[in-house]
């Protein structure tokens, strides 16, 4: 069975405060775009994974995908597997490919055995494998909350816009962008900013993030700043990580603009 695994970008990411346990708490708009990894799994003598596409940093058995596996055969019989991951998605880029992987093994998974788990105890499952996870169990914008595990049903639609999506060859960690973060409360709530024009949401709504990793990375901020120069309604960092977005409301040439990075670019649906 096969599995395209999405990306998502972030639209405003509102760092709130810093928690006793380490983690911050943080608010956020998740949309998912269709770039996609190709997730597959087969039955198997015994457990397997391997990988094509681009490389994934970090030892095999850290794997998400595997983690994905072994979480939920620790109380369900599940007999052994031979999983394929085809990557796609770019690491470090604030794009959430590899919790999207993670999240669609658990829907495979559950598909697959036919364990029939519903959609709320998925989520459990994926928030337990990372903090945005969760999100990438449905198919829907979501507002997150906590570490981006608490999840809610937001009005915000960007079906028919162009996306260009820019993801230099800078790969920037979480850790390293949350050490530059200094919490605080927002000017505005993102449901107040959706109800605004897009042309308004270029002063309202934010990336905390942009602040340092700019500083340390200019070129991640000159690609935002290429994205309002070609015409871009709004533009933003994604997530805690490198790639770059920009919403148009027609097809633009972007070809010409980045040559330097890999780029994805679509019509919303």
């Amino acid at each position: 069975m096969v599995s395209f695994p999405p990306c998502k970008i972030n639209l405003g990411l509102q760092i709130i405060n810093k928690r006793p346990d380490g983690y911050h708490d943080l608010l956020t708009c998740f949309y998912p775009v269709p770039w996609t990894d190709i997730l597959e799994i087969i039955p198997a003598d015994q457990f397997a994974f391997t990988s094509s596409g681009n490389s994934i940093p970090g030892a095999t058995e850290d794997n998400l995908c595997i983690k994905a596996y072994q979480l939920l055969k620790q109380e369900f019989d599940l007999a052994p597997v031979h999983i394929h991951l085809h990557k796609i998605i770019p690491t470090g880029a604030g794009l959430g490919g590899g919790s999207a992987d993670a999240a669609h093994m658990l829907r495979l998974l559950n598909t697959i055995f036919q364990l029939q788990l519903p959609q709320q105890t998925l989520m459990d499952y994926a928030a337990k494998l990372g903090s945005d996870c969760a999100f990438f169990i449905q198919d829907n914008p979501m507002f997150g909350q906590g570490r981006g595990e608490i999840l809610a049903k937001i009005s915000v639609n960007l079906r028919g816009n162009y996306l260009v999506l820019v993801k230099p060859e800078i790969h920037v960690s979480t850790a390293e962008a949350f050490a530059g973060i200094r919490p605080r409360r927002p000017q505005h709530t993102l449901e107040e900013v959706f109800l605004q024009p897009m042309a308004d949401w270029k002063t309202m709504l934010k990336n905390d993030f942009e602040e340092s990793v700019f500083w340390k990375y200019p070129v991640i901020q000159a690609l935002k700043d290429k994205m309002y120069g070609i015409g871009a309604q709004y533009a933003s960092m994604s997530g805690s990580g490198s790639a770059v977005f920009g919403i148009f409301d027609a097809e633009v040439a972007w070809e010409k603009h980045f040559t330097q990075a890999t780029v994805w670019a679509g019509f919303m649906r």
